[in-house]
């Protein structure tokens, strides 16, 4: 699959990884409805650690829809309350 992390390009990951990246993503928004950011961050971080190690980065010129977008891991929890309240997706949608 093919994810997106915002900021630095795309990267070719094994289907293997979506598990993972669920679980990352339910710790993402459990951290929004806290209003934990620190949390935020950490999970954010995990997601973009995941990724860059267990995928290969693709190059620029590759044009190809993503199968999943991850924020930036330094998102604010304002940021990522104002996408959700403007009807954005802030995290993946892996199912």
């Amino acid at each position: 699959m093919i994810v997106r992390l915002m900021g630095e390009g795309q990267w070719q990951v094994d289907d293997g990884l979506k598990a993972r990246l669920d679980e990352l993503d339910a710790e993402t928004e459990r951290a929004v409805e806290a209003g934990d950011e620190e949390a935020l961050h950490t999970a954010l971080r995990a997601m973009h650690e995941a990724v860059r190690g267990a995928g290969e980065k693709l190059d620029h010129a590759h044009l190809a829809a993503s199968d999943a977008v991850i924020p930036p891991d330094d998102l604010s929890l304002d940021e990522a309350r104002a996408m959700l309240a403007a009807g954005e997706e802030p995290f993946p949608d892996l199912a």
